[in-house]
């Protein structure tokens, strides 16, 4: 064998062990290294959430369910409530009178022997004047403003703290529209033509109207008629047009005056006895605070629109929709401030309450001027 074919077999084993060494490591031929693994974990075994039992919530109304916002918003809510806790929390609502007076119910919640009320905190001003601020109060805010002072001004610690002493659970859960100035038989041209007359008046604004020479009388809403078709009243507030306009108030007089400055937004709760609130679950609890919620985005969505036919009816109808003059309204603002002023210095709560809200909405004014068309 010469030395070039030597050679040349040299070089192809070289080659095929090269080959070979290059197949072992990409191929597998190198022996395998064994990786330990874990087994598949198993899924951890989650308890079902704790089905909530079922709770039923008697509630007392201070409104017909029937009147516009103030009862229809009250059973919208029974109906919201029963749906987002798929049927665990049963609130029945029964018309005003139904399981006792009007004006017993809310002493029965405080007592426990009632679970729930829809009602105002504005009807309770005979128990402790500071429930004004927390219903609707004379000169008070519109409604952005009002809820701003609620959950962003310190007024629903307020709230609940005025509650807490008669064991109730205050849930603010509607907002409605403003209430008229009142029904006059007579054109009211300044403050003069406000003093002698006979007015069925309610709440805080009886006192501030009372300063101004009127002599006040407080009527039930159905006996209204009556006393003015008697000619025993001269002049009459209750409600917003789409309600004063089926009391038929406008056969007896036709002089309808605005703003309503004695209630200009008009909170309603639901009211929950405490010992009812505690059987409640987190859950239930949070469900009726939300429903609450959606109830005041829709009352503050409906209550314009209502009025604007309603008002349109009552024109058709012959009523003179009136507003009250300048000089009227700087009066009864004036004889607010006395009120206030008295109320403030015989009674703490109120005091409290006030220097809140007036703090709140001074802060709110530079806003207020500066952030709508006037």
């Amino acid at each position: 064998m010469n030395l070039v074919v030597s050679r040349t077999i040299l070089i192809a084993l070289v080659a095929a062990l090269a080959g070979m060494m290059f197949g072992a490591l990409v191929l597998g031929g190198k022996p395998r290294v064994k990786v330990k693994t874990s087994p598949a974990p198993v899924p951890a075994i989650v308890a079902p959430a704790p089905i909530d039992q079922p709770v039923h919530l008697n509630m007392a109304s201070s409104y017909p369910t029937s009147a516009p916002q103030f009862g229809t918003l009250g059973v919208n809510l029974t109906a919201k409530v029963a749906r987002a806790s798929a049927g665990s929390v049963d609130i029945a609502i029964n018309e005003p009178g139904a399981i006792l007076p009007v004006d017993q119910a809310f002493d029965a919640l405080a007592n426990g022997d009632l679970d729930a009320l829809w009602s105002s905190p504005a009807m309770l001003v005979d128990k402790d004047s500071a429930f004004a601020f927390f219903g609707g109060a004379p000169f008070g805010p519109r409604a952005a403003e009002f809820l701003g002072w609620i959950y962003y001004g310190g007024g629903r610690d307020l709230q609940q703290e005025l509650f807490a002493p008669y064991n109730v659970v205050a849930i603010p859960c509607a907002v409605t529209a403003p209430e008229a100035g009142g029904w006059f038989r007579d054109e009211i041209r300044g403050p003069a033509d406000l003093k002698g007359l006979n007015m069925r008046f309610m709440g805080l604004g009886a006192k501030v109207i009372a300063k101004l020479g009127v002599n006040v009388l407080q009527i039930p809403g159905g006996d209204i008629y009556q006393q003015l078709q008697a000619g025993n009243i001269d002049a009459t507030e209750f409600s917003q047009p789409a309600i004063d306009l089926r009391l038929g108030l406008f056969q007896v007089v036709k002089n309808y005056y605005f703003p309503g400055w004695h209630q200009q937004s008009t909170l309603v709760d639901l009211m929950i006895a405490q010992k009812k609130w505690d059987t409640l679950s987190d859950t239930q609890r949070s469900v009726i605070e939300l429903a609450c919620g959606d109830n005041i985005r829709e009352g503050l969505a409906e209550a314009g629109s209502l009025q604007i036919a309603a008002l349109n009816e009552l024109k058709a109808k012959g009523v003179e929709i009136r507003r009250f003059p300048p000089a009227v309204m700087a009066a009864l603002d004036k004889a607010w401030q006395n009120v206030a002023a008295d109320e403030s210095q015989s009674n703490p709560a109120f005091k409290k309450a006030y220097e809140s809200y007036s703090a709140f909405r001074d802060s709110y004014a530079m806003w207020r001027k500066m952030g709508y068309v006037e």
